[in-house]
């Protein structure tokens, strides 16, 4: 198997001034979102208590995923990363669909990121629209991103730094409630996980429905093999922050929505609408909502960041392989793809301006249609792996340095999940307008790739 680098273009190459901790902050703030913060409340209320066997197990989905990914992006680490992949063992229609089903998927997220951040914003500072900030926010970040990647390297260091720490005081005031030592507030015992009808008080069919809220708040683990092309290490940074997947999982998920479930009966009110507002007002921490308010207001903004930054260099690796315009590949003195990062804002502006102008019509359907990509995605890292795995065995064992556990087994595991996921989301009545919408996108971002091929074989080879 050729380890070309196809994102090396004649225009320049990326930047390389991500330095470790930059990547260690990216990869631990990918898997920290809003996601966690409000979307988690609604994942409780469906299945209770039991809700913790589904943060595990789709959890553990995640680990399985970045590990198979890992060693993938360490044999050859490629800005396209898993599209590059994808197209190496399957064809250029893989490639092509996989590349812009994930770009698809950032730029609808950045305009959704852009009108949450404004709707807090607006709250702090009523006297200015919210439309006015959605542009504020959306302005500011596309300006990181077009100046260089350390300067999104830094933002996403700092907004990251601060969930990190969010929830670490989150966990130890909520560890000293449970065990009794907080002044004032009684530890409830194990009373809210055995009371209300019981650890899974719905039964197992909400625990495996909530899997499919939870298993998108995962999504944003895989920018660090993405981000590690511009880090003067690949190989061995990719290495660490995909060792590190696993403990980060288990504390800021597991920990923190087990000390929600713990402290607070399921079926509260305030559980539901803002989980960890509740468990900060239980404890009598002043001004909790406000708190909560600017750390969901970080996670948002980090997430416009790295869906930013993500999309862009999606946008370049495809242009580089021919499957985006060209001028898409053009690298500024700084080592960034300005145009691609600018082509990329174009449909996140166009996504704050529909979800205010059309938010139950257009805004709805284009929501919709990035709703089950995230599973796409991950289908489509364990089946390249599948793949990439046996070539490189006969190929180049040598560049196997990250291996995928108890292959082929556990990569069959995941496949078969995520195929079962994809079934129960069009099964589901919440889940099947997201499924059927990113079915039928995907059908016919997969047509026009299938198309593409067909012709490129009959042309002249295209360079590599």
């Amino acid at each position: 198997m050729s380890a070309t680098r196809i994102d090396t273009v004649a225009d320049g190459e990326l930047s390389r001034s991500l330095s470790p901790r930059h990547l260690s902050m990216i990869a631990i703030g990918g898997v920290i979102g809003a996601g966690l913060f409000v979307g988690s409340g609604q994942a409780i209320k469906a299945a209770g208590p039991a809700v913790l066997i589904t943060y595990v197990t789709t959890g553990m989905l995640v680990v399985l995923v970045m590990r198979m990914l890992g060693e993938m992006s360490t044999a050859d680490p490629q800005t396209g990363s898993f599209s590059v992949y994808a197209e190496r063992t399957f064809g250029r229609w893989a490639g092509f669909s996989v590349g812009w089903l994930y770009w698809w998927f950032w730029v609808v997220t950045i305009g959704v990121e852009a009108t949450a951040g404004a709707v807090i914003v607006h709250r702090w500072i009523p006297g200015v629209p919210q439309w006015a900030w959605a542009l504020i926010l959306m302005v500011a970040l596309t300006l990181t991103n077009l100046f260089s990647v350390k300067s999104y390297g830094e933002f996403e260091f700092w907004f990251a730094a601060i969930k990190v720490a969010a929830i670490t005081v989150f966990l130890l005031l909520g560890i000293a409630v449970i065990v009794g030592l907080f002044p004032g507030t009684p530890s409830p015992g194990l009373t809210n996980l055995t009371g209300n009808g019981g650890f899974a008080p719905h039964g197992l069919g909400p625990v495996i429905a909530a899997s499919f809220v939870v298993v998108f708040s995962y999504f944003g683990a895989e920018i660090a093999s993405v981000a590690a092309t511009e880090t003067a290490d690949p190989v061995n940074t990719v290495r660490k922050a995909v060792r590190s997947v696993l403990w980060r999982i288990l504390i800021f998920y597991v920990g923190s929505i087990a000390i929600v479930v713990t402290l607070l009966p399921y079926d509260d009110a305030s559980v539901s609408k803002s989980p960890y507002v509740a468990v900060l007002d239980k404890i009598g921490l002043p001004a909790a909502g406000t708190i909560m308010d600017a750390v969901v207001l970080t996670a948002v903004l980090s997430c416009l960041n790295s869906g930013l930054y993500s999309a862009s260099r999606m946008a370049f690796s495809l242009s580089g392989r021919g499957d985006a315009p060209k001028s898409w590949r053009k690298i500024s003195k700084a080592g960034v793809p300005q145009i691609a990062v600018l082509a990329s804002t174009v449909v996140g502006f166009l996504t704050v301006a529909l979800n205010f102008v059309v938010p139950d019509e257009v805004f709805s359907l284009m929501l919709n249609t990035s709703g089950a990509i995230a599973l796409f995605v991950w289908l489509a890292i364990a089946c390249a792996q599948l793949r990439m795995r046996r070539q490189l065995e006969r190929e180049s064992p040598e560049r196997l340095v990250l291996k995928m556990w108890a292959f082929p087994y556990l990569t069959w595991v995941a496949i078969v999940a995520m195929v079962l996921l994809i079934v129960g989301m069009v099964l589901d009545d919440s889940g099947r307008p997201q499924a059927l919408a990113s079915l039928g996108l995907a059908v016919v971002v997969i047509a026009i790739g299938v198309v593409r091929q067909r012709r490129s074989q009959t042309s002249p080879s295209r360079s590599k």
